[in-house]
């Protein structure tokens, strides 16, 4: 039987004088809001708000909770989003007492402790980098990117250079793009190459002293690591320029090798997805940056500082672009990477690669005779496969095969990215599956491949929502909130 109050909108259950707590009568003289309040801050009437049970409130989002997919439920191979399961230890601890609720107006002398914690997660993400200077500030990746784009706008202006243009390989996730045209800079994308990596020689001609910034993900986003990162890298600083990483991929090296070791002058990490703050909703995020030593002047503030007396303090760098985030960036999800990272320690953050690695080239190989894989005999974290073939002899598209996976239980690879691939699907299975899930994984396809095309392109058959209309719905939607309720 359907459960309506899961799908119902929550004013549509509102009952008027329902309450889910009883207050007792008011112990202090009462006085009008007019007495304590300045008038434009008083509405002219009572907010519309839902009147409902405790009981009722927690059935229907519980129940709405089980109409979605999530990492606790289903295998997430969302291919550079790095769903990976996230431990409960570190949810629990980042909500333990002096962390979870302190105040963010707390005095520096009266945070000590958190301070501490956000200096060592500082020095942490510093080493793991091999760039020494940090910035927690940031709170996603994307306005990592912007923030370091800034940084380096500002470190030019200071030397007196003008330098416009940001170089980007076209298999870029395309916030590389958007941030650098937001931060100022004339974009320009490299063409696709047949291989993957990014073209030395095309580069050079791209590279001139109007360049500021070269961005790239390394691993790329095709999940092969870009093999003459080192060249690239003796490119741009030949003409003055700076080597930006993506961190998008940084599941994938962690603790085998840095971004500051292969050339980089700046990167972000994406704290939600490499050390395990739960994705949702958008977000939270949490996009750290680290920079090289003669850049930490620049970085947005404040920052952590240690005293030679062990005193922690706030404090806003030289020459600083300034905040990009309130108070201390955001730290229900730097304290879950920071906790992640303490337990386990710099031999458990490699092994972590290792296995992410492992379990992508073992889904890659059992998949490779189902789905062509067009780039690189081996991958890294992820792979992208095409289902070109697929649709041309049989009309099967990779939209359809991600829809069908639903019917299954498994969410969906993501699809259509990079745009260098045709009907591309890029898995990402991440180091905490099992090899039990990946086996499942790839029966399901196998299956899928081998079903009706008809059937397919009404998939998926069992889901609470079916086959919305995403354009139309990004385009025109269609927000609604009852503000009656029940007599």
């Amino acid at each position: 039987m359907r459960n309506e109050q899961a799908t119902q909108s929550i004013y549509e259950i509102s009952v008027s004088g329902r309450r889910a707590a009883v207050f007792p009568p008011c112990d202090v003289p009462v006085q009008p809001l007019s007495k304590l309040l300045p008038a434009e801050s008083i509405s002219e009437s009572a907010p519309a708000l839902p009147e409902l049970a405790e009981g009722d409130v927690v059935r229907h989002f519980v129940n709405l909770s089980t109409k979605n997919m999530c990492v606790d439920t289903h295998f997430y191979p969302l291919g550079s989003c790095t769903m990976k399961y996230n431990p409960k230890r570190h949810e629990r601890l980042s909500r333990v007492h002096g962390i979870g609720d302190l105040h963010p107006h707390s005095r520096p002398q009266d945070s000590q402790g958190m301070l501490a914690i956000l200096y060592e997660m500082q020095e942490m993400l510093g080493e793991i980098a091999g760039l020494p200077a940090v910035s927690l500030q940031p709170a996603a990746g994307a306005q990592g990117e912007f923030a370091a784009l800034l940084v380096a706008a500002a470190y030019f202006r200071d030397k007196g250079e003008k330098r416009t243009k940001v170089i980007f390989p076209a298999s870029a996730h395309g916030t590389n793009p958007a941030s650098a045209a937001l931060a100022g800079f004339e974009c320009v994308q490299m063409k696709p190459t047949k291989n993957g990596f990014v073209d030395i020689e095309e580069l050079k001609t791209l590279v001139d002293d109007k360049t500021a910034v070269f961005m790239v993900t390394n691993p790329n986003t095709l999940g092969l690591f870009e093999k003459d990162i080192a060249k690239v890298s003796e490119i741009l600083h030949a003409a003055g320029g700076l080597v930006y990483i993506d961190g998008a991929n940084m599941n994938a090296i962690l603790g085998i090798t840095r971004p500051g070791d292969f050339g980089g002058d700046m990167m972000h990490y994406n704290v939600h997805k490499t050390f395990t703050g739960p994705h949702g909703a958008g977000g939270p995020g949490a996009g750290p940056i680290a920079v090289r030593d003669f850049l930490a002047d620049y970085l947005p503030g404040p920052i952590v500082t240690k005293s030679t007396d062990g005193e922690y303090a706030l404090s806003n760098p030289a020459k600083s672009i300034g905040r990009v985030r309130s108070f201390f960036g955001n730290v229900g999800i730097l304290m879950r990477g920071y906790f992640y990272l303490r337990t386990l320690g710099a031999k458990g953050l490699r092994e972590v690669s290792e296995h992410a690695l492992l379990n992508a080239n073992y889904l890659r190989a059992l998949l490779k005779d189902v789905l062509n894989v067009p780039n690189g005999e081996y991958c890294m974290h992820e792979f992208v496969a095409s289902a070109k073939k697929l649709k041309d002899d049989k009309g099967i598209s990779a939209m359809e095969i991600a829809k069908r996976l639903l019917d299954f239980g498994f969410h969906a690879p993501t699809v259509y990215f990079p745009l260098v691939v045709p009907e591309a699907l890029m898995i990402e299975p991440t180091e905490t599956e099992s090899k039990e899930t990946m086996d499942a994984f790839v029966a399901v396809i196998k299956k899928i491949v081998e079903e009706d095309p008809a059937m397919l392109k009404e998939a998926p058959h069992n889901t609470p929502v079916r086959r919305p209309d995403e354009v139309a719905a990004a385009r025109n939607p269609i927000l609604k909130a009852r503000a009656c309720v029940k007599d």
